[in-house]
């Protein structure tokens, strides 16, 4: 038999795209130095997605008029996790591929597994290409969960968990981690960009063939981005981002994308000796429980895609024992943090220049939401005038350059989380309530159209 010939063929690390030569820039994303070199078989064809099913004459499908399709709901899979099924969007969908990344010991696995060894009626099979069975054994008892419908197998190679699938036949596909799996047809090695995108194409084509959900466990780069091509994440139904610090017992997961459901929806979880447990009321980890009331800290209450929760903002205002005054920020934007404090030197009068300003947002979230800047910005100056602003008040609302208050949005979400956590008072925007029925609320709302008057209300 004659050696098998291979060409070289250049991809782009960012896109996938393939380009016969080595170029500076990738001619389809624009991006600079990111063309790989590899080995490819000289008769095969690299132009797009390989290892997808081939279909008969009487696979074809038949266009078909939008009246004529079908539009009854589709059956999910529930998952023993209730944060888990509310990110995916009520669990997964048959025929499914979804995509899981974290940082390094950030938690995937420890969340898939602990998942699948709580179903019982349905049979998983489980791959591993990072750790021994006797490591996910090792796991699974400190979990405090062994199944016996979830199969476990080491496998870096394609062809051969191809074979366990036919052999098993399960109702759920475990791919631990994608960037370690290699089709044995491709000479480049395990991770590379035409791997990665070969295996997953191939996975697809399974999943979509036989209605098999398929979980793919992903690593991240440097950047924070999924490792291998964009095209990757382009290929799943649905990307999930394992979010937190390693250092931090909480964790966060959202979905970047997805095809069956909201983007807007997180789960939040705590990491524990036992492994993952569910947060299902958030104030419990982001308000602080200290029975003694200190300056510095207020309660803002903030949305993290359509979830409303209320957490901790501290702030630490001292005299500059150096030349250069330190603005240290945690959790939330520093460029921001520094904008509200010209706001609050130049409209209110504040005099903070020459003064050492330390922030965090307490439970080691990270904060995006404009709303919290009334918060952030009454911390700082209950810190500055060492005055206590009550347990009982919180506050939402966006602070403008003038130093006017401006509406923020799901005000009535707000409003009722804060109602249902105990908190008498809540100072928002003026007119951010136009066309609301107030009767409804029980706990007591003022509105404020500058944050002098949000001072006013909280230290007269």
């Amino acid at each position: 038999m004659g050696k098998k010939q291979y060409k070289s063929a250049w991809f782009c690390s960012n896109c996938g795209n393939e380009a016969s030569k080595w170029e500076g820039r990738c001619p389809a994303c624009g991006e600079w130095n990111t063309l790989v070199e590899e080995k490819v078989p000289a008769s095969a064809s690299t132009k797009g997605p390989r290892g997808t099913l081939r279909l008969t004459a009487g696979d074809i499908s038949r266009p078909q008029l939008v009246s004529e399709i079908s539009a009854e709901q589709e059956q999910r899979i529930p998952l023993p996790s209730g944060e888990l099924n509310r990110v995916l969007g009520g669990g997964l969908v048959p025929g499914s591929m979804v995509l899981v990344g974290g940082e390094p010991g950030i938690g995937k696995s420890t969340l898939v597994l602990q998942n699948i060894l709580s179903i019982r009626k349905r049979t998983v099979l489980y791959v591993s290409g990072e750790e021994s069975a006797m490591q996910l054994r090792m796991r699974a008892d400190r979990i405090g969960r062994v199944s016996d419908t979830c199969y476990i197998v080491t496998e870096t190679s394609l062809d051969n968990i191809f074979t366990h699938i036919e052999n098993i036949n399960p109702g759920l596909v475990i791919i631990d981690s994608i960037q370690t799996i290699a089709d044995p047809a491709l000479e480049s090695s395990a991770g590379s960009v035409s791997q990665v995108r070969e295996c997953a194409s191939r996975l697809l084509g399974y999943a979509k063939q036989s209605s098999v959900p398929v979980i793919l466990i992903g690593h991240i780069t440097k950047e924070g981005s999924i490792a291998g091509p964009k095209v990757l994440e382009h290929i799943v139904d649905a990307v999930l981002r394992f979010e937190g610090d390693t250092h931090n017992m909480f964790r966060i997961l959202r979905a970047i994308k997805n095809r069956f459901g909201s983007t807007s929806e997180i789960g939040i979880y705590e990491m524990c000796q036992r492994g993952l447990r569910e947060v299902t009321n958030p104030a419990e980890m982001l308000l602080g429980n200290s029975d003694n009331e200190l300056s510095g800290s207020a309660i803002g209450v903030t949305m993290e895609g359509a979830r409303p929760f209320l957490i901790e903002a501290q702030a630490l205002v001292s005299t500059a024992a150096y030349g250069t005054p330190q603005r240290s920020v945690t959790g939330f934007d520093s460029k921001r943090m520094n904008m509200l404090l010209a706001v609050l030197e130049k409209r209110v009068g504040f005099k903070l220049a020459q003064k050492d300003v330390f922030l965090n947002i307490a439970g080691g979230m990270k904060i995006n939401d404009p709303a919290m800047d009334l918060a952030i910005i009454c911390a700082i100056l209950s810190s500055n005038v060492d005055m206590v602003i009550p347990r009982t008040v919180c506050l939402s609302g966006e602070v403008g350059l003038n130093g006017e208050l401006r509406p923020v949005s799901r005000i009535e979400q707000r409003i009722s989380e804060a109602e249902k956590l105990g908190m008498e008072t809540i100072i928002i925007p003026k007119h951010n309530l136009k066309g609301i029925d107030t009767s409804k609320f029980k706990i007591q709302v003022q509105e404020v159209s500058k944050v002098e008057e949000a001072f006013r209300a909280l230290f007269s």
